[in-house]
């Protein structure tokens, strides 16, 4: 009966018409920038974090939120219309969802994806419900030891089980955690990593490095690219949509399989919605009674990806909010936006802040109602868009970037900061060195800090108590198994590679 009290109580602040205002606002930009190649949610919601300082900071949640899931279902439609994905997630949906276009089934791939993502989101939200308190409660035993050695779980796991190099991401954790000491260190007043600069006695702003990184890195990336591309389906009808009885029977269990591997992986730290929606590919390619189908227009290749990337980002939330630890890097910057707002989350997040908490997870359902009624009705607006050429919305994306960062404090250093590391990000896309890991880095590395000085402090200085805490010795092997995964990968490549020649 609490459950369900606290989900009314939840719904009577999603209800509300700012809330369902900027609900509405968010899934529809997160549609339109998982829609356009190479925007992403991460640089979206790291440039929407200006606006969300003059919000209720449930209303800010909310839409930041909204943009990350709605940005899953607009990523879709691109990988099916014109085999570009709009984000790493739907990658796997262009392997079958562009094979039916070509056969003229654009409409069911469409239909399926839009079903399949509002399932996979709603069956990751119940688990939202259920695990998040259960995992905050037993979160409150946790001490500095315990607190640290998860935290470097998150830290390694992010790095080396994301898309990409392991040692490059490790690396890239290292330069985030110090770029996140830089500043005046609490304990000692003294200034660190500040290279005798005045404004850099702060720190360096979360919202300044997010969109250079994410926001001008991937617009510097994308300048001089021809984005403007001939759609193979221009117009999809609302009566090529709907699927035959024996189509959605091919359907049902593969989205079912798909939301339980994304609510599982969205729950761990460092895989997120691109691992979870490859790994329910594999499952269905793997169990299927005719694995050829796949990558010729299976609409179970469709399905199950779909599926799996929206419940692994709602339930991405659950370790964000019960435990503060991010699973990767656009929780981070959802994390740090709460920060901004005052708001720390973590085992007491849904003790102190009920309707916070509630009203997100009512609004999750209310945002996924509404990507419906955008994804399958308004499905001829999108198709348009994805015409629209990129040279003329690159400009305006950055002054809202310039503008909204100067907006914060008023100060050109921050629009600097900006375009620092938007040159920074682009030359780390160019060189394949993954722009999460760092973000975590920074976000996880402060935080780090300070519960390893209150461990030791308690502990008298003695290293051993991370191994003597049962809960902490068992985060450390697992930090080190993940690290060995990687490496074992590497090993067996390698002799392979002397054993063929």
């Amino acid at each position: 009966m609490d459950l369900l009290a606290n989900l009314a109580s939840g719904f009577q602040i999603a209800l509300r018409p700012d809330a369902l205002l900027f609900c509405f606002v968010g899934v529809s930009i997160g549609t339109l920038v998982g829609l356009l190649p190479g925007i992403g949610p991460i640089a979206a919601i790291s440039m929407a974090l200006p606006l969300t300082f003059y919000f209720d900071p449930t209303v800010a949640l909310i839409m930041l939120a909204g943009i990350f899931y709605g940005a899953q279902y607009g990523g879709s439609i691109a990988s099916v219309l014109l085999n570009i994905p709009g984000d790493a997630p739907a990658a796997v949906t262009c392997l079958d969802g562009y094979p039916l276009t070509k056969q003229g089934r654009a409409g069911l791939a469409l239909f399926v994806s839009a079903i399949s993502s509002f399932l996979g989101g709603s069956f990751a939200i119940l688990v939202l419900m259920g695990l998040a308190p259960t995992v905050a409660a037993i979160a409150l035993k946790f001490g500095p030891v315990e607190y640290f050695s998860i935290m470097l779980l998150g830290l390694i796991a992010g790095s080396t089980l994301s898309v990409g190099s392991p040692v490059k991401g490790l690396a890239m954790v290292t330069v985030g955690i110090a770029i996140g000491l830089s500043g005046v260190d609490v304990d000692s007043g003294r200034a660190r990593f500040t290279f005798d600069l005045a404004l850099l006695r702060d720190g360096v702003n979360l919202v300044a490095l997010a969109t250079g990184l994410f926001g001008v890195a991937e617009i510097l990336n994308n300048i001089g690219k021809n984005a403007a591309v001939t759609l193979t389906a221009k117009s999809v009808s609302l009566r090529s949509m709907i699927p035959s009885y024996a189509e959605m029977r091919l359907v049902w269990l593969p989205t079912l399989r798909g939301a339980v591997i994304g609510s599982i992986a969205g729950s761990l730290p460092g895989t997120g919605p691109t691992i979870a929606s490859f790994m329910a590919y594999a499952t269905e390619k793997r169990t299927a009674k005719d694995p050829s189908r796949f990558g010729r227009g299976a609409i179970e290749g469709v399905a199950a990806p779909e599926s799996a990337n929206n419940a692994a980002v709602q339930a991405g939330f659950i370790p964000t909010l019960s435990l503060g630890i991010p699973g990767d890097g656009v929780m981070a910057v959802i994390m740090g936006a709460l920060m901004i707002h005052g708001i720390a989350p973590g085992p007491q997040f849904i003790a102190e802040n009920p309707g916070m908490f509630w009203g997100l997870v009512a609004s999750f359902w209310i945002g996924n109602v509404m990507l419906l009624i955008l994804n399958i009705p308004l499905i001829g607006v999108w198709v348009r868009i994805l015409a629209v050429p990129y040279y003329l919305l690159y400009p305006s994306m950055l002054l809202f970037i310039c503008v909204g960062v100067y907006s914060i404090n008023n100060n050109m250093f921050d629009v600097y900061f900006v375009l620092l590391f938007g040159v920074l990000g682009y030359f780390m896309l160019a060189f394949g060195y993954p722009a999460a890991p760092l973000l975590l880095g920074f976000i996880l590395g402060p935080l780090m800090e300070e519960y390893l000085r209150r461990a030791l402090l308690i502990s008298g200085g003695d290293f051993t108590v991370f191994v003597l805490h049962p809960i902490s010795a068992t985060a450390l092997l697992a930090g080190v198994a993940v690290l060995l995964i990687p490496l074992r990968g590497y090993l067996r490549a390698r002799w392979l590679e002397h054993g063929t020649s």
